[in-house]
């Protein structure tokens, strides 16, 4: 695989490449919001990791304390507990809807894209609406048998308010 160069000009949003990582986490967004976990889950690769650290700025994840920081066994674990109903939390779930936009090339090649965009999450329990607020890291592995196998291989889920109390999420960020 082909690292991926830092852009020195702008790669358009229009590039194929481009569109078919955005097309690809706007997927993600919406199978979160129907709540499909399992096919939420199948678009991660194996070796992918999913994190949500709580210093802003940090780049050492494994270092450094995260509120989720999921491989593929947690990541199972996970989907498991939110679709089996043993868990309180996924049992009285809220109701989400995303808005992923804002998207900005980071590093694009035939083989990967790196995607920043900001993700505005309303979730909705009991009568009451909490708001979540994130930039978002997507790395997106390209596949060479077109975008229907594109998988995540990094998502990194940077909360606005992550050094504050944050609520508990009985959802996936």
């Amino acid at each position: 695989m082909t690292e991926p160069t830092m852009l020195t000009a702008p790669v358009p949003t229009t590039d194929p490449r481009v569109v078919r990582a955005v097309e690809l986490v706007w997927r993600e967004a919406e199978l979160l919001d129907r709540k499909a976990y399992v096919d939420w889950n199948a678009l991660y690769a194996d070796d992918a990791i999913y994190v949500i650290p709580v210093d802003p700025s940090t780049e050492d994840f494994a270092g450094s304390l995260n509120m989720v920081y999921d491989d593929a066994r947690m990541r199972r674990m996970r989907v498991t507990r939110m679709i089996e109903g043993y868990a309180i939390a996924a049992v009285d779930a809220a109701r989400t809807i995303r808005t992923v936009t804002g998207f900005v090339p980071r590093a694009v090649s035939d083989d990967e894209v790196v995607l920043r965009s900001a993700q505005i999450l309303v979730a909705y329990k009991r009568g009451h609406h909490d708001l979540w607020a994130a930039d978002l890291l997507h790395r997106i592995r390209l596949s060479p048998d077109g975008p229907g196998s594109d998988l995540i291989v990094q998502k990194v889920v940077r909360l606005v308010d992550s050094e504050e109390a944050v609520p508990a999420a009985g959802f996936l960020l």
